[in-house]
């Protein structure tokens, strides 16, 4: 059973239970209902508690409390949305797995899990709820590259076009800080319900012009996935961009309106909020092998981490030979049969655990075990070094640029679909 289903229904029983006693206090409420899940009150009150303390100390004003709780439940039932079809997929993100999620945050910052947790707890937030928190988050990270993943197709002409482009922007490529605010159309739209839509953006675009702030508009007006980030898409180059925006806002000087442009989700209003040059710089490549164990029904996340680390102590003793072991067990079919090994690449194209696990080794170095979405590993960096791009180290950044313009596009088509397709109702306000 759901668990916010049963918690829904536990407050109700302890309703019932008080209302012969006494008056009844309310715990928490339901506010609306996604499929066969719950939104909580209490997740709503989490989320506009969070943007108001953020905005506090950025000195942001905000909309009004009305226009925030319509945020907060959007997010939140794309959330439980996805966390619903992780279920049904049989995802579950391990104990270990989180584990090593948040090790990897905190040394980033600098400092062991013991510093972040006094640092989440200092700020008056809990910190087994943090945690939960992030599971959710790899979560609906893990549920939407599955999904959205097998939607893009990348050709070679694609990748041949790009890399001309790119090749004509040579050392003087730009990228902008751009910041977006979508005004939606409801898929089945008359034209009267679009020429407003349009009328809304073309208002949007007004307000900006006279020297509104962005971010704040951006909260209350935006149906964009980064609205409560005040719609702040980040750094990207052209190439990055959806389609789009990619020629609207080529050539835009920092500061510039863009728009509206129209989609099939909608109007899209963009703000160039800063321009920079991006250098070509040499490139640390490396040469590795690897072995990746899936846990499974039958095989443990214990289990599978402890063979790995009977492998590597074999290999280290000289008792093992890695290419025999990857052949016969790694579960990885685009390196097993070439004995675990990649050829040489850019460690930025592997996901982050693999990527730092790699550089912090020393050549012919073995590592110990480590999680990442796709199971548990050991790696051997075979060979390092710092080379100019080569036409391989091209075409694989040609491609990541293409992927990640379609990604962007295709999540928000899937997330539209599922949306669409789900049974959603919000309960009004009291």
């Amino acid at each position: 059973m759901n668990l916010k289903k049963l918690f829904a229904s536990a407050l109700l029983t302890v309703g019932l239970c008080q209302s012969v006693f006494a008056k009844p206090v309310e715990i928490d409420k339901v506010v609306g209902v996604v499929n066969q899940g719950v939104i909580l009150q209490s997740e709503v009150d989490t989320i506009v508690n969070r943007v108001k303390t953020q905005a506090a100390e950025q000195g942001q004003e905000l909309p009004s409390d009305d226009t925030l709780r319509i945020q907060a439940i959007e997010r939140l039932v794309s959330q439980e949305l996805m966390m619903q079809l992780a279920e049904r997929m049989g995802l579950e993100i391990s104990d270990s797995q989180l584990d090593q999620t948040l090790e990897n945050m905190a040394r980033e910052q600098g400092g062991s899990i013991a510093d972040l947790r006094r640092t989440i707890e200092a700020a008056g937030d809990s910190y087994p709820a943090y945690r939960e928190e992030i599971r959710k988050e790899i979560t609906t990270q893990q549920v939407t590259r599955m999904n959205v993943d097998r939607r893009i197709y990348i050709s070679t002409q694609e990748i041949d076009n790009l890399l001309k482009i790119m090749e004509t922007q040579g050392k003087n490529a730009e990228e902008y800080d751009i910041g977006h605010i979508l005004i939606d159309i409801p898929s089945d739209a008359t034209a009267d319900e679009i020429a407003s839509a349009k009328t809304r953006a073309e208002k949007v675009i007004e307000f900006l012009k006279e020297g509104k702030e962005f971010k704040r508009i951006a909260i209350s007006s935006s149906s964009g996935s980064k609205a409560l980030e005040g719609g702040q898409l980040g750094w990207m180059s052209i190439n990055e961009m959806p389609s789009l925006f990619a020629e609207a806002v080529k050539g835009h000087k920092k500061d510039d309106i863009v728009g509206p442009l129209r989609s099939g989700a909608g109007f899209h209003i963009v703000k160039v909020q800063d321009v920079r040059g991006r250098q070509v710089v040499e490139t640390t490549e490396v040469r590795s092998r690897h072995i990746l164990v899936k846990p499974s029904i039958i095989l443990s996340e214990e289990k599978a981490r402890d063979m790995l680390k009977g492998f590597a102590k074999d290999l280290r003793d000289g008792k093992a030979d890695f290419a025999e072991l990857a052949k016969e067990y790694s579960e990885d079919p685009g390196s097993a049969l070439k004995g675990g090994e990649y050829d040489w690449t850019d460690p930025s194209t592997y996901v982050p655990e693999f990527k730092n696990t790699l550089l912090s080794l020393d050549k012919n170095e073995i590592s110990e075990p480590f999680r990442t979405q796709f199971g548990w590993h050991i790696v051997q960096l075979l060979d390092k070094r710092v080379a100019d791009k080569t036409e391989q180290a091209k075409r694989n950044r040609a491609h990541q640029l293409l992927f990640n313009r379609k990604f962007k596009e295709e999540s928000f088509n899937w997330q539209q679909e599922m949306r669409e397709q789900a049974h959603v109702d919000i309960f009004p306000t009291e």
